[in-house]
């Protein structure tokens, strides 16, 4: 855990004032790390039936494709407004610093389908809570929700209504 600890870099200010953003580009563009990483946020639900993995936009798209293939499972994508073609639902959230929301297609994942939901951070829960909300509106059965960091000093996990995080990285 190390190799990929060292390798995150804090950018002060970043969005806005105040907000130390977590860049995780240094463990992407690192071969050894990245293959480490997915291979760490895939190894819990290797057993889990996950047919399905969700990720959200934008981020969350670089890791859960790869952990998508790791997993034998297909992609769902969960988007900004008019981004996705055909029919869908849409889930509004709030940032730390702004409202925003989601997107998926009415018939991204079946009634009842075990599908794992994979971002690159976890902070105040907004953004998850709507991905959960938007998935199980679809009838889907949320297994977990795999990231890379959990922000744990922003309580995002208070959010999930119990859905099981992985955190590969936690900062108090």
């Amino acid at each position: 855990m190390n190799e990929l600890t060292s390798l995150i870099r804090d950018i002060p200010d970043f969005p806005e004032p105040g907000v130390v953003f977590k860049d995780i580009t240094p463990v992407l563009a690192d071969p050894k790390a990245f293959r480490t990483l997915i291979e760490q946020m895939a190894a819990p639900y290797a057993d889990a039936g996950v047919s399905k993995v969700a990720g959200i936009e934008a981020r969350g798209f670089t890791l859960a494709t790869p952990i998508a293939l790791e997993l034998g499972a297909g992609f769902i994508p969960l988007r900004k407004p008019g981004k996705l073609p055909y029919e869908t639902v849409n889930e509004q959230y709030e940032l730390e610093y702004g409202v925003d929301s989601l997107e998926i297609h009415t018939d991204a994942a079946a009634n009842g389908e075990k599908v794992l939901i994979v971002d690159d951070v976890i902070a105040t829960g907004g953004t998850a809570a709507a991905a959960v909300q938007l998935l199980t509106g679809i009838g889907a059965d949320v297994v977990g929700f795999s990231v890379f960091i959990e922000l744990l000093f922003l309580g995002g996990a208070s959010k999930l209504d119990g859905v099981p995080i992985n955190a590969l990285i936690r900062y108090d």
